[in-house]
């Protein structure tokens, strides 16, 4: 089983950036997919975005135009790219992959992102 290691997260004011960073221990160049999740206090986990073999990206409806999906297949590491963000963006991240179509879903433990003045 891949570890994914999400890094990046912090406290920052609204309006400003972070740079999310999952780390696989693994070559995920031929992964089906990878993306994040997050998840708020008392709140279920929620889609946010992912990136398909092919290169493909999808994103929820509530980060659209301010998150950005990339991945560096040489260092077997996705990021998540935030800009303008809201307190409502405030959650634990989680990184996710899943090596095939049919295989099962592997999860970081996920890193916490804190928008507040």
């Amino acid at each position: 089983q891949v570890q994914l290691v999400e890094s990046g997260g912090g406290l920052v004011q609204p309006g400003g950036s972070l740079r999310l960073s999952c780390a696989a221990s693994d070559r995920i160049v031929s992964w089906y997919a990878m993306g994040w999740y997050r998840q708020a206090p008392g709140k279920q986990r929620d889609y946010v975005a992912k990136i398909m073999r092919d290169g493909t990206t999808n994103y929820a409806d509530f980060v659209k135009g301010r998150f950005t999906i990339s991945i560096d297949n040489a260092n077997n590491t996705v990021y998540l790219q935030m800009n303008s963000l809201k307190p409502e963006d405030t959650a634990n991240y989680y990184c996710f992959g899943r090596a095939t179509m049919m295989s099962g879903t592997d999860w970081g433990r996920g890193t916490q992102v804190t928008v507040s003045s």
